[in-house]
């Protein structure tokens, strides 16, 4: 059995070329101590989205060798998507899962941060707990203006990267890396065009805009599908769970007669965020997750007694 083990989502700015998207999951299959769960390339955001679960050291290491895969194939200065970025590698964040700490992780991130510019010369800014720059520890601050701001606005003192000197990469632009709880990305599709109105729900529910604490949001188009999406980052669940923020999203949306056609989870998501949408939509009173079978039968193995 593993010793420790974490959780690590890597954002790559690629979601439309099949070979090069090939070649980056490609680096963590088949790997020792490290677990592909789950992987989601989008048109519309253009971006990659893999999900891990496994030993620090070897996620490391096939991390290292997805970077050199992505550096090599993602030219920035010709990219495009409805998703915020300013690199090829866009956003690497470790989260703990078993036997180590979140003070360990944000090490774990500011170790590997040195390796990877290192490795690809790619400057690093830190982000959440991993912050150097309390200032920093929003992704969104340290992504203002994207890419093609960032490249204008680096050489600024307060927008040098953590590590690496004061100008992008070429081609690859910038990496942020941290160390962060789960994260649930959560996205609600609406039956409109207008994508002002997905950007104005998103303002309305994002704690930037005076709504949910924990909540991170913004408004896209998703024009071969013909409708708009608010495109949610929950940052924790058991603060504000995702039926809160779906019914706010419903009842702001009716404001301009418009209904969600339906929600997405995308990449991976804890048990207990499902289950406390699932308790709310039926009204079950008394509801334990023990009582989910499956779950029961893995906090048993995992006590290696009786129920």
């Amino acid at each position: 059995m593993p010793g420790k083990l974490i959780e690590c989502v890597p954002n790559f700015s690629e979601g439309r070329r099949q070979e090069v998207i090939d070649a980056i999951v490609g680096c963590f299959r088949n790997r020792n101590g490290c677990y592909l769960f789950d992987h989601r390339a989008d048109k519309n955001h253009n971006r990659l989205v893999v999900s891990l679960v496994g030993e620090p050291e070897s996620i490391q290491d096939a991390l290292i060798d997805a970077a050199k895969v992505a550096v090599r194939h993602i030219d920035m200065e010709k990219h495009q998507g409805g998703h915020p970025r300013i690199g090829a590698v866009d956003v690497i964040p470790f989260t703990p899962v078993k036997a180590i700490t979140m003070a360990e992780c944000v090490d774990l991130a500011h170790t590997f941060g040195n390796r990877f510019h290192a490795a690809t010369g790619v400057p690093v800014y830190y982000y959440e707990e991993a912050a150097r720059n309390p200032d920093r520890k929003n992704l969104e601050v340290i992504r203002k203006g994207q890419y093609e701001v960032l490249k204008t606005e680096i050489g600024r003192p307060e927008r040098h990267p953590d590590v690496g000197q004061p100008a992008l990469h070429a081609s690859a632009g910038a990496t942020v890396i941290g160390a962060r709880p789960f994260l649930v990305a959560f996205n609600v599709n609406l039956n409109t065009r207008d994508l002002q109105i997905a950007k104005t729900i998103a303002h309305a529910v994002r704690a930037s805009g005076g709504g949910f604490s924990h909540v991170k949001a913004i408004g896209l188009a998703l024009a071969d599908r013909g409708m708009v999406q608010v495109s949610l980052n929950i940052v924790d669940h058991e603060k504000n769970p995702l039926y809160r923020v779906q019914e706010f999203v419903r009842m702001e949306a009716r404001r301009w007669g418009v209904e969600i056609v339906e929600t997405e989870v995308y990449g991976m998501v804890p048990a207990a965020a499902l289950l406390g949408s699932t308790e709310y939509y039926m009204q079950i009173a008394g509801f334990d997750a023990r009582q989910v079978v499956e779950l029961r039968l893995l906090e048993m193995m995992e006590e290696g007694g009786d129920a």
